[in-house]
């Protein structure tokens, strides 16, 4: 596994995103993603040994198209310039908290959550977060969480969500639109010989969260 030869194939990529550079450099991208294939195995095998949820799902199951939907997009450029694995037990479709890899120079990341939840999903989470509220403040404000994952949420409604009280003294984790959580790391995070200890250290926070969001997911949906 050669991870530096991702962000050099992602860089150049960057730098020539149309379709005959790309053609002519097929082999170059085969490598690349054979090279984050295994850096995802052996991902998967660190979350493995924490939840038992994820044992035996392969890398090429987590991964995603690197060609690029430009058909509502002004953007045209054709490809994506990172790679990402989501490793979900669920399927990475699912509605359920996984675990996101994230490769793109000077844009890494490892992360989790519910992202775009069908609205009456996003609802009963919210339900859970009020009606649970010290378990949760218990997971998102422990300094053991918070310092890899400071924020939850990417994009957030301005008043109160409708049929919560608008005097909740926690309004503000009932306004997200998303229940995501980052961390963003350097590019050399996943240079460093020591990567997959710390990215196992980075998701055992995260499986506190995920936990509670698939609690809440399972129930809904039986």
């Amino acid at each position: 596994m050669d991870v530096a030869a991702i962000f050099q194939f992602l860089r150049e990529l960057s730098r020539h995103n149309d379709r005959e550079w790309f053609n002519a450099h097929k082999d170059w991208y085969k490598q690349a993603q054979a090279d984050f294939d295994l850096l995802l195995t052996g991902v998967i095998v660190r979350i493995a040994a924490f939840d038992e949820s994820v044992r035996g799902i392969q890398a090429k199951d987590c991964t995603y198209r690197i060609y690029r939907d430009t058909r509502f997009s002004p953007d045209k450029t054709p490809y994506k310039t990172h790679f990402g694995g989501y490793i979900n037990a669920k399927g990475k479709k699912s509605d359920h908290c996984g675990y996101y890899v994230h490769l793109e120079n000077g844009h890494c990341m490892l992360a989790g959550g519910g992202y775009c939840l069908e609205p009456k999903v996003l609802k009963a989470v919210r339900q859970s977060v009020y009606d649970n509220i010290d378990e949760y403040r218990g997971i998102v404000e422990d300094p053991q969480f918070r310092q890899y994952f400071p924020v939850i949420g990417e994009t957030f409604l301005k008043t109160a969500p409708k049929g919560f009280p608008k005097d909740f003294p926690y309004m503000d984790y009932l306004k997200c639109k998303d229940y995501t959580c980052t961390c963003h790391v350097p590019d050399d995070f996943f240079l460093a010989s020591d990567f997959l200890d710390k990215t196992e250290t980075v998701f055992r926070q995260l499986k506190r969260f995920a936990d509670f969001m698939n609690y809440t997911i399972d129930d809904f949906i039986e």
